[in-house]
């Protein structure tokens, strides 16, 4: 089958990265580390995974910047993933068959997948302490068990990802999709529940003021979150284009800020009533601000804004995943600010018990909330480098989420 496969080679990475300096679209060439090619269909590890076919695999920003080779080399997490790799790990499918100690899930079914290869997919028994827990990104076995070091679907040498007609997954990873959620909202799952993650972990408060830090589909998400779960929340939010702003404003926005980080500043101020404070060099900063920053871009950029905004005690909550850099960070200890960071989802505290996220999404989208529409573009894998090149150029495609398409 074909499948899309990312290579680390070392000649290929620095051919790339020298011919981006001036081709932007290095990335996308023949002699890039990312392959479109022929694979052997993957062969279940064992005897409680199942096999699905492809219906809808999103494209991910992970993927987009692995792809782009916008990764720091230092990156601690490179130690987690094993190479080569085919990527994609937001899916949804139909089980096409399943192996013999498979007793939760049968042929035939329409799935949406929790992609985090934790314990119980490597064949772990007893779990680790954070598994049994319901933390699944923080599982200390990530680099153990029946298959090789990675995270999730997407980035293991022997669990092909989702961008190919076929995957793989244990049994437990996979959730069925009700008949009333389509295929456009079933291939959110795994996005929101990111965002669902770094809401309920750290709620607003009634009647807060928030913040939501970037409107790619996460931030997106989050704002729809905020909307639903906690309706006397005031959302405030930084975007860049008008087709997001657009729609975060149909999800629930009160108001969407555009502009340099000294104008986001001065916008919040105005809108809050606090009171700007202008040093004299360097971005005004606020005493007084909204409660809260959800930052779903995680750049030096964005965390420093954040700091600045937030409200003496606040709390600025980093889901985004952005390039390291240095940034003036004295605001965090002057004004108090608690920074902490969500990675992914697991089970979550939800209307007074523990679920899995995507279950609770799934039920929340049976009961009306409908964000299939988010999927606004599609294609068919052949052509990945028009997928990946709509995805960078949100202003003129007013792309949200990109999507691939299987037969």
């Amino acid at each position: 089958m074909k499948a899309l496969r990312f290579h680390y080679n070392m000649p290929r990475l620095a051919t790339t990265m020298m011919l981006s300096r001036i081709w932007p679209h290095a990335h996308l060439s023949a002699l890039a580390p990312t392959r479109l090619e022929s694979v052997p269909e993957p062969e279940l590890p064992a005897a409680d995974w199942v096999r699905v076919r492809t219906r809808l695999a999103g494209i991910c920003g992970s993927d987009a910047t692995q792809i782009a080779l916008h990764g720091a080399f230092d990156n601690p997490l490179r130690g987690l993933l094993s190479f080569p790799h085919v990527l994609g790990h937001e899916a949804t499918g139909i089980i096409e068959s399943v192996g013999d100690n498979v007793r939760q899930r049968s042929v035939g079914e329409r799935v949406t997948v929790n992609p985090w290869l934790s314990c119980v997919p490597r064949g772990i028994d007893p779990p680790c302490a954070a598994c049994q827990r319901g933390e699944i990104p923080l599982c200390r076995n990530f680099d153990r068990g029946t298959i090789p070091p990675s995270l999730h679907l997407g980035n293991n040498t022997r669990v092909p990802g989702a961008f190919a007609p076929l995957f793989i997954c244990h049994e437990s990873q996979c959730f069925p999709v009700p008949v009333e959620v389509p295929d456009e909202a079933a291939v959110l799952a795994d996005p929101f529940s990111v965002c669902l993650h770094a809401v309920l972990r750290n709620p607003p408060q009634a009647g807060d003021t928030v913040l939501v830090y970037g409107l790619g589909t996460l931030g997106i998400l989050t704002v729809a979150i905020l909307h639903r779960l906690f309706p006397g929340v005031v959302v405030y939010a930084v975007g860049r284009y008008p087709h997001q702003s657009a729609i975060a404003v149909e999800l629930g926005a009160t108001n969407v800020l555009v502009g340099p980080p000294s104008d986001l500043v001065l916008r919040v101020a105005e809108s809050t009533g606090a009171r700007p404070l202008h040093p004299p060099s360097g971005l005004p900063w606020l005493l007084d601000g909204v409660g809260i920053v959800y930052d779903l871009v995680g750049s030096a950029e964005s965390l420093e804004t954040a700091i600045r905004l937030v409200r003496s005690g606040g709390r600025v909550v980093v889901a985004g995943v952005g390039i390291p850099k240095r940034f003036e960070w004295t605001p965090i200890y002057f004004k108090e600010v608690t920074l902490v960071g969500s990675n992914a989802f697991g089970y979550e505290a939800y209307r007074g018990e523990q679920r899995h996220a995507i279950d609770i999404y799934l039920e929340l989208a049976q009961e009306g909330l409908s964000l299939g529409h988010l999927v606004t573009h599609r294609f068919a894998l052949s052509d990945w480098r028009d997928a990946f090149t709509t995805l960078g150029n949100k202003r003129r495609s007013g792309a949200v989420k990109v999507v691939f398409e299987f037969a």
